[in-house]
């Protein structure tokens, strides 16, 4: 099991599908699928390639979940080898996409091969969800695929998505829920002059700053038992033409909320208003909601995920919702059961980005421990 993880896994490190790039991985893992009794469903929306594959229609429906695409590479000379042309040394793989997620599309592949050797006859049906734009704008990805479904009348019951949740080692982590994400771009409008004149000018990044003090400081809630306190950062920040002696007419500011069900949207917006109306801020604010927070509990996945973590690795799984968003954003408010298990995250979108060979075929194993809880 852990020489065709491996293989696999490195036949999709070489092709450079940097997002929205596909480079044919999905036709490879397709090839590997179809002589398994799989129907693989090509879905291209825009210019990102998707992939809907399904053996069997009873229920419970379970899928496995992840992404094609890889962050770029960064400059090549700064690895020890090529990103594209995996490489294994000191006991790790290395290269793009190695632990986010090539290793977990590999592993899925090999769990369901296994399975179907021991269980052939198995109740429910399997599936697979694989996108190519995930880690850009995620417009023409997952979610348009779950816009299909539901066009026609497919409701998935449990869902495995392969994101790298483990922190210190493979299964100690995974994660029930995200946070969701609400960005602004504000642009703030004062009156350019001289800066010897401020009289005659009116500066936008002074008339800011005690708003953005505010915001900085204002305790949006205090989290919950699921969830850490919504967290408020500044991404962005720009004024002034360059000049040393000119006051700008315009600020631009980007800001992101973490945030948990504590609280909505639209708390977050019209209290971030209030605060720049208060302070007499002239200003547009566009506002981009990423995603909503999701939680899954007291589940048969959440339970069949950590009984498999303890009895192929001993591990127990801790149950989280830290971290960014991942495409269990689009999948859970269908009412599906999403748990995220992948590999350790401490090399992702790094220079020299890797796995452990030994998780490979661990990780492998627990995917198909999973279905085997599921489905047998």
């Amino acid at each position: 099991m852990s020489d065709k993880t491996l293989e696999l896994a490195k036949q999709l490190i070489e092709r450079p599908s940097q997002t929205p790039r596909d480079e044919g991985c999905q036709e490879l893992m397709i090839a590997r699928l179809t002589p398994l009794g799989f129907t693989a469903e090509r879905l291209r929306f825009g210019d990102v390639d998707n992939l809907w594959a399904t053996r069997g229609t009873a229920k419970p429906l379970v899928v496995f979940a992840g992404h094609t695409d890889v962050v770029p590479s960064g400059p090549r000379e700064a690895w020890k080898s090529d990103p594209f042309k995996p490489e294994v040394r000191d006991g790790h793989l290395y290269g793009r996409g190695a632990a986010d997620m090539k290793s977990s599309l590999a592993a899925f592949i090999t769990a369901i091969e296994d399975f179907l050797v021991k269980h052939p006859r198995h109740k429910g049906s399997i599936g697979l969800l694989i996108t190519s734009d995930e880690e850009g704008p995620a417009l023409h990805g997952t979610v348009k695929v779950m816009e299909w479904l539901g066009k026609h009348g497919i409701k998935i019951d449990h869902c495995v998505v392969g994101e790298p949740s483990c922190v210190e080692a493979l299964g100690d982590t995974i994660k029930i829920g995200r946070r969701g994400s609400l960005t602004g771009r504000m642009f703030v409008h004062g009156k350019q002059g001289h800066v010897a004149y401020p009289q005659l000018a009116n500066n936008p990044i002074h008339r800011l700053a005690p708003a953005l003090a505010e915001l900085t400081a204002t305790e949006w809630d205090q989290g919950n038992a699921d969830f850490p306190p919504t967290s408020f950062q500044i991404s962005n920040i720009h004024g002034g033409t360059g000049a040393e002696n000119v006051i700008p007419g315009r600020l631009e500011l980007v800001f992101n909320f973490r945030f948990s069900t504590a609280v909505t949207d639209a708390d977050l917006r019209h209290r971030v208003e209030e605060i720049l109306q208060r302070h007499g801020i002239n200003h547009q604010t566009q506002w981009i909601l990423s995603g909503h927070p999701f939680l899954t509990r007291g589940t048969a996945l959440i339970d069949s995920v950590r009984r498999a973590v303890k009895e192929e690795l001993g591990v127990e799984a801790n149950p989280s919702t830290s971290g960014g968003t991942s495409d269990g954003r689009f999948i859970a408010p269908t009412g599906t059961e999403v748990v995220e298990l992948g590999p350790l995250n401490r090399t992702i979108h790094q220079i020299d980005e890797c796995i452990a060979v030994d998780d490979l075929s661990r990780l492998s194993r627990v995917y198909r421990r999973i279905l085997e809880n599921l489905l047998v």
